[in-house]
């Protein structure tokens, strides 16, 4: 959804979800989850400045670096991506040193955006007389990663460290994160975003926020309309994951 109007430049969905989507599914697509941005710089040190939407920067279960931190990762001589920093905000605007003793040479860096808040602002910068490149976004396919908050990012003490994001290196694609917490459910309207975009695969992992009617009435109509507009793309339906403590707790057994 590139080259369609957003509410908020970070906004994960194009402004236009709001009238079709759920409100729940509209209020955690405005989170940053996914998105990251990419230069090139032979800086020895480099600075961000950074303001998110909410004022709730972490969660009982999920520290405020992975919900509302930046991390920076950087390609080594091998063309490997590698972690190089991370950031553990204290208040909603930001202005931290990244990481300063960084050894010559110039190098490709990411910065994956926070995983449960809004970004309202994002500036990175470089001492005087170092050279700064910014990177335009990759025209290869992306990964389109459908699913609950585990997908969104729950519970990562990074951004960086979600799967959809280890994918994203490994495989070295542009990666589109629509996971909503609680709210991962095959709804159509997402779907009909979903076809939209001409991806390398759409992965759809919703089990965790759905039960048997819901699994029944919903997953093949997806399929197939994915399917429909997309007869070549690749469709990647995840099972689901057990709790650990099923093995005592029997509806949570059977739940599976």
């Amino acid at each position: 959804w590139a080259d369609q109007e957003r509410l908020k430049w970070f906004d994960r969905f194009p402004a236009k979800a709001q009238k079709t989507v759920t409100k729940s599914v509209w209020g955690l697509s405005r989170h940053s989850a996914g998105m990251m941005v990419r230069f090139k710089t032979d800086a020895d040190t480099i600075h961000a400045k950074w303001k998110v939407t909410s004022s709730r920067l972490g969660m009982a279960h999920m520290p405020p670096s992975g919900v509302s931190g930046l991390d920076l990762y950087a390609r080594d001589g091998k063309g490997k991506w590698r972690w190089a920093a991370a950031t553990r905000p204290s208040k909603q605007e930001m202005q931290v040193v990244l990481l300063r003793g960084i050894a010559p040479g110039l190098r490709e860096y990411a910065l994956y955006l926070p995983l449960y808040n809004g970004t309202e602002s994002l500036e990175v910068g470089v001492p005087k007389g170092a050279k700064f490149e910014r990177l335009a976004p990759r025209k290869a396919k992306p990964l389109i990663f459908y699913g609950t908050s585990i997908t969104h990012g729950a519970c990562a003490s990074r951004p960086g460290i979600t799967h959809p994001a280890i994918l994203g290196r490994w495989f070295d694609m542009p990666v589109i994160n629509i996971g909503f917490s609680g709210n991962g459910k095959m709804h159509k309207e997402v779907g009909d975003l979903m076809i939209e975009v001409d991806a390398a695969a759409y992965i759809i992992d919703c089990l965790p926020n759905m039960n048997a009617a819901m699994v029944t009435e919903r997953c093949v109509p997806l399929v197939k309309q994915l399917r429909k507009a997309r007869p070549d793309t690749p469709i990647v339906l995840v099972e689901d994951r057990r709790f650990p403590n099923s093995w005592l707790v029997p509806s949570k057994s059977k739940f599976h």
